[in-house]
């Protein structure tokens, strides 16, 4: 773990945070981006982001986990590959299976996976999330996609950033919902009282929008299609509890006494995005898992 602390000298005033930390740390951009998303960056006590200018003699503190000291292990995963090309590749992601390794867990991610299929993936993101361009849960099920050049990576993450992309889930959650749409425009932050959790807050938090729609109800659950706006971390997730609808199986979010499906019943089932070379819209999709579908059919066997 890297600790590093630094007062902002009178040559760096003025500028752009991720500026002045990428130079400071020797970081790329886009990494140091990702760890103030993750509120690894603290100015003067309180999480950090991009776009603020720094003040001379502002107090920096950085903290995360170094990756040039982990060496990354190429495993044959049999990924689920919806689609590919020279370009990208969109992965069904299986529940259970973490994107990107940390210091604690090094093997049978994603990422391991990819590196044994792929020759070549973008390095923007750094040793440990090549060609990653966003994420899902570990427990979420369903689509990602990976990008493996860097002009690719730059006009996805440019798409994710101006919600040209889109990010559609099904989620079972708890309760009937009376309504057919709805929207829920809740700002979310990290949980003061509990570090590894998000929340519905005001301070220090993000903007954050989920549509969501009803696709079937049952007597006790609902299940609906969420449409993501934005992408923050567990964004679905804390939006359906703050409306009393938690995911079913969330071990986080939702209820202690839930189904028992090893995990939040949350599946990305479509991404729509322009290919980075063709310009081309690319819709792909991903049926539910089988699990899902069989929790499902037992509810509606459940009604007759």
């Amino acid at each position: 773990m890297k600790h590093n602390e630094w007062i902002v000298p009178q040559e760096c005033a003025n500028e752009r945070a991720d500026k002045v930390i990428s130079k400071l740390e020797d970081l790329s951009r886009s990494y140091v981006q990702i760890l103030m998303e993750k509120e690894c960056i603290l100015l003067n006590g309180s999480p950090c982001k991009p776009n603020t200018k720094v003040k001379e003699n502002d107090h920096i503190v950085i903290e995360y986990e170094d990756e040039t000291e982990l060496d990354l292990e190429p495993q044959d995963l049999h990924l689920d590959v919806v689609y590919e090309d020279e370009d990208v590749i969109v992965i069904n992601k299986p529940k259970g299976m973490i994107v990107h390794p940390t210091s604690g867990s090094q093997k049978d991610t994603l990422v391991n996976g990819l590196l044994y299929h792929c020759k070549d993936l973008s390095g923007i993101n750094g040793v440990m999330r090549p060609g990653i361009v966003h994420r899902i849960d570990k427990d979420t099920t369903g689509l990602l996609i990976v990008a493996k050049n860097d002009k690719a990576h730059e006009s996805l993450a440019n798409q994710l950033k101006d919600k040209s992309v889109s990010r559609k889930y099904y989620a079972l959650v708890h309760g009937v919902i009376a309504h057919d749409f709805g929207t829920i425009d809740a700002p979310i932050g990290r949980d003061p009282k509990d570090r590894q959790k998000m929340c519905v807050i005001a301070k220090n938090s993000k903007h954050a929008v989920t549509h969501f729609k009803v696709i079937e109800r049952f007597k006790e659950y609902t299940l609906v299609e969420c449409s993501l706006e934005t992408g923050r971390t567990h964004q679905i997730r804390v939006h359906m509890q703050y409306i009393g609808h938690p995911v079913v199986g969330d071990p986080k979010y939702s209820y202690r006494k839930t189904m028992n499906c090893n995990g939040q019943l949350l599946h990305a089932h479509e991404l729509t995005f322009v290919h980075p070379s063709t310009q081309e819209k690319m819709v792909v999709e991903a049926k539910l898992p089988l699990q899902f579908e069989e929790i499902l059919n037992d509810l509606r066997s459940r009604e007759v």
